[in-house]
């Protein structure tokens, strides 16, 4: 369950609900949601679930103490739905980082360069 809501949370980083709390959510709602209350627990999140990806490989080729398996048949069909997982930490810092960039504010020196441009 805890899985699904991190998922779920994840999604708001490129949803607009990820940026103004649903209407229909009592108290908070219509409110505009803070860039860092969204960006800093998806980075560790994203960090976190990058460090467990970086432990299964490493007991993977060895390093440290795997589970044992009954024979190689299992092994294998473990690692194949195991592996999608280790892509997640990454997936998850890639729209914390572009819903980071989205938010921030602008500097004015940024804003009078690109009004000068055009």
């Amino acid at each position: 369950m805890l899985t699904e809501l991190v998922a779920l949370l994840s999604i708001g980083l490129v949803r607009g609900w990820g940026e103004v709390v649903p209407s229909w959510i009592p108290v908070i709602g219509g409110r505009r949601v803070p860039p860092m209350a969204a960006v800093v627990p998806a980075v560790v999140g994203g960090l976190l679930l990058t460090a467990i990806s970086v432990w299964m490989a490493l007991t993977w080729v060895g390093v440290s103490d795997g589970v044992a398996y009954e024979n190689a048949w299992w092994q294998a069909l473990a690692r194949v739905c195991i592996t999608p997982v280790a892509l997640w930490g990454p997936i998850v810092l890639a729209p914390a980082y572009a819903y980071h960039v989205r938010r921030r504010p602008v500097s004015k020196d940024l804003a009078t360069r690109y009004t000068q441009q055009f």
